[in-house]
């Protein structure tokens, strides 16, 4: 052991670990963010998560309204949860799948339905 003034140096002190669940409510939260409020009938992202050491693999799934430019809110998404996990977490997040699981139509009744 190394001592700085007395004291335990910080690299010997232990290790943090932050586990999968805390950083899938993260990823969730960083989701939602990304995308704002679910539509009326969805349901907030959901997200699940593989970590190696300080490497984080997210899956993300959520529901969109329609119509939307799908594409560019999943591109929003997976830059918005590897930023806050790398900021919260200080996890590199290497990929950051997006899975929609549905489309909500913008009216209601027969005239929002999807034909």
């Amino acid at each position: 052991m190394t001592a700085v003034n007395g004291r335990v140096a910080a690299a010997e002190r232990g290790e943090t670990r932050i586990a999968d669940r805390v950083v899938a409510k993260i990823a969730a939260q960083a989701a939602k963010e990304a995308v704002g409020e679910p539509p009326a009938e969805g349901s907030s992202p959901r997200a699940t998560v593989t970590v190696h050491r300080d490497t984080a693999r997210v899956r993300v799934s959520l529901e969109l309204r329609y119509p939307s430019d799908v594409g560019r809110q999943c591109g929003a998404v997976r830059r918005r949860v590897a930023q806050r996990v790398k900021t919260l977490a200080g996890m590199e997040v290497p990929e950051v799948a997006v899975q929609v699981e549905r489309l909500h139509p913008a009216g209601a009744g027969a005239q929002g339905r999807i034909r």
